[in-house]
């Protein structure tokens, strides 16, 4: 993770409910909307959005041939016309009529039925981020900084973390640790999680550590889960492979696979 995106999520962190307006990132200057959809695009956070550009699809041109194919509203229809006189893809702004309010509220039902392809950026007026599930996941059970980084992270981003972390670790005082109920999972278990996994994923029996930390972290911990497949290996039930090409994943998805001693991480899971 780039040393601007981990003080980006501390900085949310340190608002009620993990959300705040885009505008109160603006210390990071012209790189705030590039960090905020690097996030989204890793499903860390989420913001409002709204559509860019749009352009006709083939869906819509066939629709204009014969309107009477599909329920469809005057006003859909004449935006559909306005869309299609345009040479590509065409701003929102380009569409005078009806008023911008009605007008986006028909370009969300246009593109929502397939009539046309609709491309989405940053709201521009007072945009909100969240942060999301996998977010707070992420941060709380996944985060490990690279060796040799120096983010020189202040004290108040690294007080948004500590009382993050806190709350969402946090065990009521009254409650006795002897008493709490435990969840324990198999191997076998675990075995027919990946199974289940592979079919629904399609990955052709090379599944991504990251999908099975998804699914079992919790009830299991990090440590649990990586020692049930080191045994599931020695039984062997799996083999457990190396990543080839961390470029084709995300940080967060490479950082998933289990560190080795010697360098690089065990990564995919195959069946025998």
């Amino acid at each position: 993770m780039e040393v601007n995106e981990l003080k980006f999520l501390l900085k949310l962190l340190g608002f009620a409910d993990y959300r705040a307006e885009l505008s109160a990132f603006d210390a990071f200057k012209s790189e705030k909307n590039k960090i905020c959809k690097a996030l989204g695009d890793r499903e860390l956070v989420e913001y409002t959005s709204e559509i860019a550009t749009v352009k006709i699809s083939g869906s819509g041109q066939t629709v204009l041939k014969d309107p009477s194919q599909v329920p469809i509203t005057d006003k859909e229809l004449k935006v559909l016309e306005k869309i299609s006189k345009a040479a590509g893809k065409i701003a929102p702004s380009k569409i005078t009529s009806p008023k911008a309010a009605e007008r986006d509220v028909i370009l969300e039902a246009l593109s929502d039925r397939g009539l046309i392809e609709a491309e989405k950026s940053i709201k521009r007026a007072k945009a909100e981020v969240w942060l999301t599930k996998r977010g707070i996941e992420y941060l709380r059970d996944d985060y490990s900084p690279n060796k040799g980084s120096n983010p020189a992270i202040s004290l108040e981003l690294l007080g948004n973390y500590l009382r993050f972390l806190r709350k969402t670790l946090r065990v009521k005082p009254e409650q006795d640790y002897t008493s709490l109920p435990t969840v324990t999972i198999s191997d076998a278990e675990v075995l027919q999680i990946i199974e289940k996994l592979d079919r629904e994923l399609g990955t052709e029996n090379y599944l991504p550590i990251f999908h099975l930390r998804q699914k079992l972290q919790p009830p299991l911990s990090r440590d649990e889960l990586e020692q049930a497949l080191y045994r599931l290996e020695e039984t062997n039930k799996i083999e457990l492979s190396t990543l080839a090409e961390p470029r084709d994943y995300t940080p967060e998805q490479v950082d998933a696979g289990i560190s080795q001693i010697s360098g690089g991480s065990l990564f995919f899971i195959t069946l025998n």
